[in-house]
């Protein structure tokens, strides 16, 4: 059996850690390693961390750079064949550890990912992914993702592709899948292997530097002799705008989605881009107007479905 390591960079997670740690050391495959990289936490995750008497645990406290360096420092120690990075308020499924390594077997896969379940503070699930087969140009062109729980790499690709950069902290992970992707064949499992947290701290929550980030990470794509790469790699900006850009911005979304699509009219394939409200100009500001009259006139407002 393979060797398999699980890097947990860590800084003040101390309400989420023990469930991430328990549903490591939970699962039914072995053997392991579990590398817990803490940036010199102030609340009681290093409590947390002696509390464990697991052989298979080690953990380090100090203060670092970010999650950046802290996930290099792990990958750097890590010993197993097979790695993955768990982020310490993200959890895993039963059995997803089997289930992952399974696919390793099976060819000269590098990197094998699975669905996520997303969970809120209190660990209740509510809602999950429902990713297609892995396809490198719609991972480029951000039509599709690799989520960061449920990602398992070979050591060799990992390797191959180098760490994680600082100078683009806000898509680290992306990007460093990416220089896999580009290199080795990566396979998309159809199961749920971990569940990811939606909470308040949220690093994803820094618009500006997501968006600067996924863009230096796609930068040297622009000029890749395969013309397709290039496009989706032009047309995931636009992507990323609409992701992230305010509602409020509706001019600039709206120029965005309309750029995408003279880019790249592949992504008018896409379904969950045919549904945005981008596409029709003004949308926003009418819908809003709309919504004021509405209420102006008695009309209780619209619920959410249940």
């Amino acid at each position: 059996m393979k060797l398999l390591s699980i890097v947990v960079p860590s800084y003040n997670q101390g309400a989420y850690i023990r469930e991430t740690l328990d549903s490591i050391l939970a699962q039914d495959y072995r053997p392991i390693e579990v590398l817990v990289l803490d940036g010199g936490s102030t609340d009681e995750t290093v409590g947390v961390l002696k509390s464990y008497g697991a052989p298979e645990l080690r953990w380090w406290s100090e203060r670092d750079r970010g999650v950046v360096d802290a996930v290099n420092k792990g990958l750097a120690l890590a010993q197993g064949e097979v790695v993955a990075i768990q982020s310490s308020d993200d959890v895993y499924v039963p059995g997803a550890f089997r289930a992952a390594m399974a696919a390793f077997e099976d060819g000269d896969v590098a990197l094998v990912y699975g669905d996520v379940e997303y969970i809120d503070a209190e660990s209740r699930v509510t809602g999950r992914s429902q990713l297609p087969p892995f396809d490198l140009y719609e991972y480029v062109g951000k039509l599709t993702f690799i989520p960061q729980p449920a990602a398992f790499f070979t050591a060799a690709a990992m390797h191959a592709a180098g760490p994680w950069r600082e100078e683009i902290s806000y898509a680290a992970d992306a990007e460093f899948y990416l220089r896999i992707a580009l290199r080795f064949p990566v396979r998309k499992i159809d199961r749920v292997l971990a569940r990811y947290r939606y909470h308040d701290e949220q690093r994803d929550k820094a618009r500006e530097r997501v968006q600067r980030d996924w863009a230096g990470a796609v930068a040297p794509l622009f000029a890749s002799p395969d013309r397709r790469l290039a496009r989706y790699a032009r047309a995931s900006l636009d992507l990323v705008t609409l992701r992230y850009l305010p509602e409020e911005r509706w001019l600039r979304r709206t120029r965005a989605a309309w750029h995408a699509a003279i880019t790249n009219p592949a992504v008018l394939r896409n379904a969950e881009f045919r549904a945005t409200r981008d596409l029709f100009p003004g949308h926003y500001p009418i819908w809003k107007m709309l919504s004021r009259i509405k209420r102006a006139l008695g009309f209780a407002p619209r619920r959410a479905r249940s």
